[in-house]
């Protein structure tokens, strides 16, 4: 990310200026994760991608070795049903052409990556992004790696490039900006209220009070 674009109002994320690329979230990469509970990395990054499609960003699934570390998990899946993902045998997914190709294709420069392993399958392609020009973005409770070390490890390199780490409920947050954005809060509460955890049920809460104030109830 240039020197620039690292504060102020431009560094935030928007919708009309975001592409997400989510990376190997197979059973292959979940069956060595160990620096997160990979339950936790499941609910973000299918909360991440519901967010996207809520906020209607382009959002590009990919798999590595297919045939031998698997299908893309379940529920990335069925948030984008009529989505084939770009199968690679690259390690680094900046590598494959098709795949920039894509993101290239959406026009948009504020790259947000999520994926398995953190040291791996999405610090090549962050580094790689980020010296080409795109404003990347690690969602790093998405993504995760065989060891804590090598989670921490890779987040601290990826920053040395100048890719920026942020969490999915930061996203979030970021695409929303303003809850007067009337069009997007039912999607964004579903979403909270599905994969935030305790943010997510205090935020149903919230809105339950609030509507039972309008409604004239106690």
């Amino acid at each position: 990310m240039s020197a620039q674009n690292k504060a102020g109002l431009d560094a935030l994320l928007t919708p009309e200026e975001s592409v997400v690329v989510l990376i190997d979230h197979q059973p292959f990469q979940f069956a060595n994760l160990n620096s997160h509970e990979p339950t936790m990395v499941v609910n973000n990054v299918v909360g991440l991608a519901k967010a996207a499609k809520v906020y209607e960003v382009p959002t590009i699934l990919t798999t590595v070795l297919e045939d031998r570390g698997g299908f893309i998990i379940q529920g990335l899946q069925e948030v984008f049903p009529e989505q084939k993902p770009i199968d690679r045998t690259f390690i680094n997914t900046w590598e494959d052409q098709r795949v920039v190709d894509a993101v290239k294709a959406t026009g948009r420069k504020k790259l947000i990556l999520a994926g398995l392993w953190t040291e791996i399958c999405l610090a090549m392609p962050a580094i790689q992004a980020a010296g080409e020009g795109f404003d990347v973005f690690a969602v790093t409770d998405a993504s995760g790696s065989g060891s804590k070390e090598g989670h921490d490890m890779a987040v601290r390199r990826m920053v040395q490039a100048g890719v920026v780490p942020i969490t999915w409920m930061a996203v979030l947050g970021e695409w929303q900006r303003d809850w007067a954005r009337e069009k997007t809060v039912p999607g964004a509460a579903e979403v909270q209220s599905q994969h935030g955890g305790a943010t997510g049920v205090a935020f149903a809460w919230e809105t339950q009070l609030l509507g039972a104030r309008a409604g004239g109830g106690a």
